[in-house]
């Protein structure tokens, strides 16, 4: 055993890290050089440092011993392994929590990769830490991965480019005598000096052929003569068969030598052998093998189906060293350097018949529902497994929904990126293939414009969908489970494209066929109905939006099954209308309750949980608690810069609602900047002609107003309107706040006469089309109370006044400042809070 190897107190992090090699021999001029660069500090960083060598010389190996006999050094050590860029950010993002961050099933895996890096490069909570690339072949692909800070990145290549990037120490085959001591110790003495010396000799001195070596030889009491004997024989063989130069000779000879004494004894073992040279280099699940035998075909049927007989298989492949078995986490590794040995030299008629195997063990071995957290451990097993092994070229359905079942997956952990890269993959590689009109292309192009959905891109999203779904009409039909849920992502982009009543026709209909096909309690049935009193909400039918999400409530709430989030969601979505129908006292409530339970049990940082902070602290401020609102307004603001940047629609809500607060506790420049700085976002996130981007300029005008800028708001409030009254009517929420807003612009410019006869049709509007009760109808008519009176319409203003302080004392209590301020006879204002889409 090296020096140091049993250092106290260890991390207090110590994740990933493959098991110790208790054979680990010599390497320690390597392990003081490394030691010593890793020290070394360029521009107030330490650098990163690679070991690079070719296939076999034993990188990882001394990379897991660095770790092992430094460990005391760092309070962090985290091990990744880097084989597949798509999966480095995932590693990355499971060390949040570690680092007290929230997980990345909180806020994605993209925002809590970037705070992970974050984190580690400030220092803080952990100064020394130790994070360790495995096997990162392609330098520019994880560049942007590696954290620059107080502590150590340790990469290992077998590129040679990476003395291009980062400092670099060459891993060679071992000295004479490292070989010599190795091998003794491995075999327990049981080999002579001069034996040790000739072995080495013909093996190059590369370790992991003599590793496989003495295992052969402890295995099988096989003396060195012989084995040198035997392996003289297969060099010749491999030589006359021009072996490809990536591969050590001497690495293929005892390679070879093992497994053709395996396939004597053990040809069952051998066959699993090569069906696991058809996964990828990470570990590959034991379960595939178990879960997966009765999707296997006919090759691996007859072992797969005996689990005595798969039990000895491992067993063999594992004293031999050919596969590395891992108790505590249940999984079996080949070697890359074996894995491409045996495909070489497996005919390409068997290499298919291999691939499809592995493509029906990964499929038949998945968890059928990704949107489930519980499978998600399961699904990032198989993720590594994917692109090495073929999926995207199998046919065959099952596979094929496995395939999308994991962008599904990586959809629902945030992973919008790789989502996207293996998606556009799938539609080039299965329109080539099946044609653009299949069913899994058509599929495939669905979830690709949910992708562009979740990263706002609105417009695209869009374009693919709607081209999607016409074609899944038209060869699926109109009531197919596929088109339907097709119409369903069709209603979320008519959303995030401004086209509210579309939406609404749409998820309508999609209602009403889940009702008829499922009856009313199925989860389609109220996902559908969820999604259609979302749609009721952006267009102002409140009542109908509250009707359907009580019924949607109540059900989720009272039964087992229902997903946590889900019923936040629905729970969050219920009080937003309590709110906006004019309840906000009750929805304030309702609102303190949801987000306690998001709290609770999603955390608060999840993303539903914001949300629901959101509406909270909009409920608070609507009924009157201004302190109250503002802190948890600012706190969920920071909390959503934090995870998601300032360009992101949860973000610019939450802007835009702490900029009402401050404006409801007088602090007038502070909420106008902010309304601007957000405002100014809203074209390039949502569309120049979206809804939500003309109504953000009722928050900017309303604060032009109260900072002098009369005529300018004027201006501003006469431009949303017109544009609101184009897009949504002349009777939408957003359209008569904005002439409430601008009433007060033409009353302050004092045109009083044009403000009454736009406060008097637009009180006509709100008691047509929401109760005399709304918030809307009060505030209106208190404007209009001072507009006629300036008209000289002095009975009917007091008339209408105290018909309007009754009901304000009725409906928002005597002591709220907005009754308050009706009764000193100051004009009131009405405002945008962008609802979730």
């Amino acid at each position: 055993m090296a020096d140091n190897s049993v250092p106290s107190p260890g991390p207090k992090v110590w994740e990933r890290v493959p098991k110790r090699n208790p054979d680990f021999t010599g390497r320690k001029d390597l392990l003081t050089a490394l030691r010593k660069s890793m020290h070394t500090v360029t521009a107030v960083v330490a650098q990163p440092q690679a070991l690079q060598g070719l296939g076999g010389v034993g990188k990882t190996q001394l990379a897991i011993e660095y770790a092992w006999q430094y460990r005391s050094h760092y309070e962090l050590v985290w091990w990744v392994s880097a084989d597949q860029p798509l999966l480095v950010p995932s590693v990355l993002a499971s060390m949040a929590p570690a680092l007290g961050l929230p997980p990345a099933t909180s806020t994605g895996v993209e925002q809590a990769t970037q705070s992970v890096l974050r984190a580690l490069e400030s220092g803080s909570p952990f100064r020394s830490w130790l994070v360790i690339f495995d096997n990162a072949e392609e330098p520019e692909y994880i560049m942007d991965f590696l954290p620059r800070g107080p502590g150590h990145v340790l990469i290992t290549s077998r590129n040679s480019r990476w003395s291009d990037h980062e400092p670099t120490i060459e891993v060679d085959v071992f000295r004479r005598e490292e070989s010599r001591a190795f091998l003794s110790r491995r075999l327990r003495n049981a080999i002579s000096e001069s034996e040790a010396d000739r072995l080495a000799e013909k093996l190059g001195d590369l370790p992991l052929a003599l590793e496989q070596a003495a295992a052969l030889l402890g295995r099988t009491l096989m003396s060195v003569e012989e084995y040198l004997g035997l392996l003289e024989e297969q060099t010749s063989r491999l030589l006359s068969l021009e072996k490809a130069p990536t591969y050590p000779l001497s690495m293929t000879a005892a390679w070879q030598l093992s497994v053709s004494q395996l396939q004597d004894r053990i040809p069952a073992a051998v066959e699993v052998l090569r069906c696991c040279a058809f996964f990828g280099p990470e570990p590959i699940p034991r379960d595939v093998f178990r879960r997966g035998n009765r999707a296997v075909g006919e090759r691996l049927s007859p072992i797969l189906s005996d689990p005595i007989e798969l039990t000895n298989a491992l067993s063999h492949l594992e004293r031999l060293a050919l596969v590395k078995v891992e108790p505590s986490t249940r999984t079996l590794q080949v070697h890359r350097l074996n894995q491409a040995l045996l495909r070489d030299e497996t005919p390409e008629k068997d290499r298919s018949e291999l691939r499809h195997e592995v493509h029906l063990l990964m499929s038949g071995t998945a968890p059928s529902d990704p949107d489930d957290t519980a499978n998600w451990a399961r699904f990032e097993e198989l993720a590594a497994h994917l692109e090495p092994s073929g999926v995207i070229d199998c046919t065959v359905p099952a596979v094929r929904k496995f395939a999308l079942d994991l962008v599904r997956y990586l959809y629902v952990r945030g992973s919008y990126n790789q989502a996207e890269t293996l998606l556009n993959e799938y539609i080039e590689k299965w329109t080539e293939v099946s044609g653009a009109r299949h069913k899994d292309v058509l599929v495939a192009r669905i979830h690709l414009g949910l992708i562009h959905q979740a990263l706002a891109r609105y417009a695209e999203a869009e374009k693919i969908v709607s081209e999607a779904l016409d074609m899944m009409v038209a060869t699926l039909g109109a009531e197919h489970s596929e088109t339907l849920w097709a119409k369903g992502a069709y209603g979320a982009a008519l959303r995030g494209r401004g086209e509210f009543a579309r939406a609404q026709e749409i998820d309508a209909e999609r209602a009403d066929v889940y009702q008829h096909q499922h009856g009313d309690d199925h989860n389609l049935t109220l996902q559908a109905r969820n999604n259609l009193a979302v749609d009721y909400a952006l267009t102002s039918r409140y009542d109908e939006a509250q009707k359907l999400l009580r019924q949607i409530y109540l059900y989720r709430s009272g039964v087992e099954g229902v997903g946590r989030r889900v019923l936040l969601s629905t729970w969050n979505n219920l009080n937003s209308v309590v709110r906006l129908g004019g309840q906000s006292q009750v929805a304030a409530d309702m609102a303190e309750e949801a987000y306690g339970y998001g709290v609770a049990q999603l955390g608060d940082d999840h993303p539903i949980t914001l949300q629901a902070a959101k509406d909270y602290a909009i409920a608070l401020r609507r009924s009157g608690r201004i302190a109250d609102a503002l802190q948890r307004m600012r706190d969920t603001h920071a909390r959503l810069q934090r995870l998601f940047g300032d360009e992101h629609a949860d973000t610019m809500a939450a802007a835009l609602g702490l900029s009402n607060v401050l404006r409801a506790n007088a602090e007038y420049e502070e909420a106008l900047e902010l309304a601007r700085q957000t405002a100014g976002r809203y074209p390039k996130v949502f569309g120049a002609d979206h809804p939500f981007t003309h109504a953000a300029g009722i928050d900017v005008a309303l604060l032009l107003r109260l900072t002098g800028e009369v005529a300018a708001a004027r201006e501003l409030n006469e431009k949303t309107l017109a544009a609101l009254s184009d897009r949504l009517g002349p009777d939408h929420d957003y359209t008569v706040t904005c002439a409430i807003n601008l009433q007060n612009d033409l009353a302050a410019l004092g045109r009083h006469d044009e403000a009454r006869v736009l406060g008097e049709e637009n009180y006509r509007r709100i008691q047509t089309f929401f109760t005399p009760d709304h918030y809307l109808s009060l505030v209106c008519a208190a404007n209009l109370c001072l507009d006629l009176l300036a008209t000289g319409a002095e009975n009917e203003a007091k008339r209408l006044l105290a018909e309007t302080a009754q009901r304000f004392e009725t409906v928002m209590g005597r002591e709220h400042p907005d009754a308050l301020a009706l009764l000193a006879g100051e004009r009131l204002s009405a405002d945008f809070d962008p609802p979730v889409i």
